[in-house]
């Protein structure tokens, strides 16, 4: 069984800055990319970051220049700085990653259940 669990959400004000993280657990034997989607009220989910085991990355435009994305293979974790939030930041933020539970298995999508990140004044 595998799961993500994020955490770092929060109330901040307009300007401020948040890290979320995500660790990913269970049984892994690999993981390619991982990222973070966010969906606003009444707003499909969208990409925000995505980050690949070689440490490429991949970023929504909103986001470019605000939003760093990072991980550590080693505790299977992904990080999201943000700094200059925005009101429109306003959303739950889940973490994704696609991985290998075992080497023979096929790589499958895996989510958290999100954290909720509030920019208001």
């Amino acid at each position: 069984q595998v799961q993500l669990v994020e955490s770092g959400g929060g109330l901040v004000q307009p300007g401020g800055s948040l890290r979320l993280s995500c660790a990913a657990s269970g049984s892994i034997f690999s993981i390619n990319v991982m990222g973070w989607y966010r969906q606003a009220p009444g707003k499909q989910r969208e990409l925000v970051a995505a980050i690949n085991s070689g440490g490429s990355t991949n970023y929504a435009d909103s986001v470019k220049g605000r939003f760093t994305i990072s991980r550590d293979n080693a505790k299977n974790t992904v990080y999201l700085q943000m700094n200059s939030l925005k009101p429109e930041d306003t959303a739950v933020y889940y973490c994704n990653a696609d991985l290998q539970s075992r080497w023979y298995e096929n790589f499958i999508d895996y989510w958290g259940k999100g954290t909720l990140v509030t920019v208001s004044s």
